[in-house]
């Protein structure tokens, strides 16, 4: 059982990105011939034969209009991988997606504003009791390494 709870990119925003993403590029699917893209819908990695979709996303600024706060300069869009059709999200289980590498932790206050980060050779409750042991860490997103890219985010209690 995990503490700290991998969260997917919302439905609701899933929805709105299939039409148009956060870049104001319309949805262009396409089938996955070999699998292995890290769907941020569901927490997994495609399974060859499914359709899928690369859609730019921005987490922060979805998540400061959440809460009202305005992300400023960090405010910043990426390419991020999800079902082109609506999907179930992510299946019940234990441990975190897309551990198999490492990873940055890129920590976050209620304003928005970096706080700084951390590479990590294992994404374990350890990491995420790093990241949260600054009472000013409200939000961590965790991101690739080698491009950056958004996985998914894990938020304070």
């Amino acid at each position: 059982m995990t503490t700290y709870t991998a969260r997917p990119i919302d439905p609701t925003v899933l929805k709105e990105l299939r039409s148009a993403d956060d870049a104001g590029r319309r949805m262009v699917p396409a089938l996955d011939e070999e699998g292995g893209a890290p769907l941020r819908c569901c927490l997994r990695r495609s399974e060859s034969g499914e359709r899928i979709a690369l859609v730019s996303y921005a987490p922060l600024r979805r998540w400061a209009a959440e809460t009202g706060v305005d992300p400023g300069a960090y405010d910043e869009q990426g390419p991020v991988f999800v079902h082109a059709e609506e999907c179930g999200g992510p299946a019940a289980g234990s441990g975190y997606p897309f551990a198999d590498a490492h990873r940055v932790l890129r920590r976050y206050s209620a304003e928005g504003h970096i706080l700084g980060g951390e590479l990590v050779d294992t994404l374990d409750e350890d990491a995420f009791h790093r990241a949260f042991t600054d009472p000013s860490v409200v939000l961590v997103h965790v991101r690739a390494v080698e491009y950056g890219c958004f996985f998914f985010e894990v938020r304070g209690a």
